[in-house]
């Protein structure tokens, strides 16, 4: 594997940073700093260190993306701008797909991953992986409203929900939503068989993910040891 890649895929930096950080001096192998990224290395075998730390190689890629509204959550779209757009070329790999979809003008969190059988598992309904939502709705929700939500509303095309989590804020206009599914516009669907509006809505929160507030609107960055791990055991 070139050094380059090795570095992208290991979530050290993009690949014309680790074309710099190697061209500087700042990447080993072996103890010895090579002048170029395009140096091939054993990804299993070879020590390499990055500024120092050493680099571990991992099959995998994990992104966490504060998704800004009017992109869409797709690999691509022959019409629309989607999140892996958000993305710099030279730090995607093939394969690369959002895990679980948000809506086009829905915010936060979004995990981007090459790691299908880890998405298939946080996607299943059995798995009954939480999300959690902050929204805002048009009008206020009434405590007995909410009641109906926590117990689970049956929708315009007859689906009845799992029971949700909702936590009224402020004039109870405002709040929190947990699901353990995620159906096409469900929080807005069940908003709306109680006569209301989503307005506002960001995701939080994706099981044992939470959204980085140093994330500004349409930035990323790579997961830490700790969040792979966490992302890795849930579920099983």
């Amino acid at each position: 594997m070139r050094l380059d890649k090795f570095l992208v895929a290991t979530g050290c930096c993009t690949r014309s940073v680790a074309k710099k950080q190697v061209r500087s001096g700042a990447v080993t192998v072996n103890g010895y700093a090579p002048k170029t990224a395009d140096v091939d290395i054993d990804p299993e075998t070879d020590k390499v260190l990055f500024c120092g730390q050493s680099v571990v190689y991992r099959k995998y890629i994990y992104i966490m993306l504060n998704k800004p509204e009017g992109y869409v959550s797709a690999t691509e779209d022959g019409r629309e701008k989607t999140v892996l757009d958000l993305i710099p070329s030279d730090a995607r790999r093939k394969g690369l797909f959002p895990c679980g979809r948000l809506d086009k003008n829905t915010l936060g969190l979004m995990l981007i991953t090459d790691n299908g059988e880890l998405g298939h598992r946080l996607l299943a309904p059995k798995s009954h992986v939480k999300k959690i939502y902050r929204f805002r709705s048009k009008f206020p929700i009434s405590e007995t409203d909410a009641a109906r939500f926590a117990e689970g509303l049956v929708l315009e095309d007859g689906y009845e929900t799992k029971p949700a989590e909702i936590t009224l804020e402020g004039d109870g206009d405002e709040g929190l939503i947990t699901l353990v599914e995620g159906k096409y516009h469900q929080i807005k669907r069940m908003l709306e068989a109680l006569n209301n509006k989503i307005i506002y809505l960001e995701r939080i929160r994706f099981g044992p993910l939470v959204l980085d507030e140093r994330l500004s609107r349409g930035k990323w960055r790579y997961l830490t040891d700790d969040e792979i791990a966490m992302l890795e055991s849930h579920g099983k």
